[in-house]
């Protein structure tokens, strides 16, 4: 359905990347959201009432809060879709993320009330009464929703949205939360069992997990997190498809939103090239980073010795000092300046922000290594941290 409506409402709706695009999708799919979730709300209250259930009730808010989440995404995709101004020349796609994290904040609330109401049923029991419209509900419900979790993935990953991601997560809870609360009609119907409010307690806790998951996504993602290696080994596959670049390093990708990424990193090049032609290569780069990823790129051009026997020679040696150490560990920039009475040895290292040495203990390590190898040579080590790392696990 929403592949439809997207074709019939949305021009250009292939064209993901487009901010026009993006938050066209997110009104589509808020409003679809509004419209079953009411319905479902609706269905399952009245089920619930006419029941005394108190699990089917508490699915029936939890659908009433998800209208609630879905509202809240709509004004997100409409904040978020603001242009630049002079206050915020970034844009305002960090908006999405607040949006996020309020819709976690809803849901978390939302489980907490559910949960102190079904300990209230546990407590003190009351007969349930299930009928044919209570299980009709249901199955619709849950039916409904994992058609919500589909559709609601789907265009996340595509338009690579936050929010979206967190209702399709919140969609899928509500169609585990709803079958747990089938079964436990069945087993009453079948059985005599009661444990209606003991399935409402759990129906509360996966409701929880849920928004503490969602909104710990939200916050790393307004925090700053690595960017995906695949994208970074694409930047650096643009950069080296170059004549003229030796390699790449000190990229960081600054995130202010779905659609609003920009990248700075260094490109080294040849010492002796012509550096108007380099500086003319390095604007083409640019240009196809933004073409390739709609991103814009700042490159800060490194000059390499790449002729020098003796900074070659040195250049190994460090290196193979350096993985002896630890095979984390990597070094740029490296040249060497010599004098009459001593050389130094000049470059940076890249270690792990979790490292567990200071920067100081580490460089004073390499730097003595390389000392013991010829008392003339001095290193001169500044210590770099690699923003694009992801977490090893």
């Amino acid at each position: 359905m929403i592949k439809l409506l997207a074709g019939i409402f949305i021009k250009d709706s292939k064209n993901y990347s487009n901010q026009k695009v993006r938050a066209a999708y997110g009104y589509l799919c808020g409003m679809v959201g509004i419209v079953i979730n009411i319905l479902l709300f609706g269905g399952k209250f009245a089920a619930g009432t006419l029941s005394g259930s108190v699990a089917v009730t508490a699915d029936a808010f939890n659908n009433l809060s998800d209208a609630g989440s879905s509202v809240i995404s709509l004004i997100g995709f409409r904040l978020a879709a603001q242009k630049p101004d002079p206050g915020h020349p970034f844009g305002h796609g960090r908006f999405e993320y607040i949006a996020s994290l309020i819709i976690s904040m809803v849901i978390i609330m939302m489980g907490f009330e559910l949960g102190k109401d079904s300990v209230g049923k546990i407590i003190a029991p009351e007969a349930v009464e299930y009928s044919t419209l209570t299980f009709a509900v249901l199955v619709v419900s849950i039916l409904a929703k994992f058609y919500m979790f589909i559709y609601n993935r789907s265009v996340g990953k595509k338009i690579d949205s936050s929010t979206l991601k967190a209702t399709a997560t919140d969609s899928i809870s509500d169609t585990v939360s709803t079958f747990a609360v089938l079964l436990s009609a069945v087993l009453t119907v079948t059985t005599g069992i009661v444990i209606d409010g003991w399935v409402g307690l759990v129906v509360a806790g996966i409701i929880i997990f849920a928004g503490i998951s969602e909104a710990k996504g939200t916050i790393d993602s307004l925090l700053g997190t690595p960017p995906d290696e695949e994208f970074c080994q694409k930047v650096q596959d643009i950069v080296l498809s170059h004549e003229g670049m030796i390699g790449i390093h000190d990229m960081i990708v600054h995130n202010y939103g779905p659609g609003r990424v920009f990248i700075s990193l260094h490109a080294e090049v040849p010492s002796d090239s012509n550096f108007v032609h380099i500086h003319d290569t390095i604007d083409n780069i640019e240009h196809d980073i933004l073409h390739e990823t709609g991103c814009l790129a700042t490159i800060h051009m490194d000059p390499v010795d790449t002729r020098d026997e003796l900074t070659a020679e040195m250049k190994k040696k460090v290196g193979e000092i350096i993985r002896a150490i630890d095979e984390r560990i990597t070094f740029h920039d490296f040249r060497i300046v010599s004098g009459p009475t001593h050389t130094n040895v000049i470059f940076d290292i890249v270690v792990p922000h979790d490292y567990k040495l200071s920067d100081e203990e580490i460089a004073k390590i390499i730097a003595d290594k390389i000392h013991e190898t010829d008392e003339k040579y001095f290193a001169v080590i500044d210590v770099d941290k690699d923003f694009t790392a992801h977490q090893q696990t």
